[in-house]
């Protein structure tokens, strides 16, 4: 069974698994961080939040922001 999650809850879900990169002060998203169980819905959530920016229901630099990434 599919379930879409609401955009505020995929931007919390995806928060979880920022992480510093190898490069000097960058962030970036990291699935690897998620257990086996949580990668499908993180996936889900990469997905939503995508395509509310293609829609441009949300701006790019909004959602950078809001998962602390800019």
């Amino acid at each position: 069974m599919t379930y879409t999650l609401p955009l505020n809850e995929a931007i919390l879900l995806l928060k979880k698994f920022v992480k510093f990169s190898e490069v000097k002060n960058q962030k970036h998203i990291d699935l690897s961080l998620c257990t086996a169980e949580d990668r499908q819905v993180a996936q889900r959530a990469l997905v939503i939040v995508n395509l509310e920016v293609e829609k441009g229901t949300l701006t790019q630099a909004h959602l950078l922001s809001e998962l602390g990434i800019d």
